[in-house]
């Protein structure tokens, strides 16, 4: 059943651009790992959140993905750019209209 984690990520003032930068930086070890999609945005709306929606093989794949070297160490690069607000949604996805 496919994973799905849609999160959002508050980045300290004028640092927005710098995490999504980091963020949709190429990773070639993902996909491997059981990503589907990874799928970064922003909304002028909300300047200092960075919007993530991911899409895994499992809850596992993307656990043991957060393990993974090149993933650690974009974490480590980014967080000293975050403040610390962080929310989201994660489920097992069911269905869709798109597929039959």
């Amino acid at each position: 059943m496919t994973f799905a984690n849609v999160g959002t990520l508050g980045v300290a003032p004028g640092k927005r651009d710098q995490v999504v930068a980091i963020l949709t930086r190429h990773n070639p070890d993902l996909e491997p790992a059981g990503c589907l999609l990874y799928e970064v945005g922003i909304s002028e709306e909300q300047p200092e959140t960075v919007f993530v929606t991911e899409l895994w093989t499992s809850a596992e794949a993307h656990r043991e993905s957060l393990q993974l070297p090149g993933v650690r160490a974009l974490i480590a690069e980014a967080m000293p750019l975050l403040t610390g607000d962080m929310g989201g949604h994660q489920f097992d996805v069911v269905g869709s209209p798109l597929r039959q």
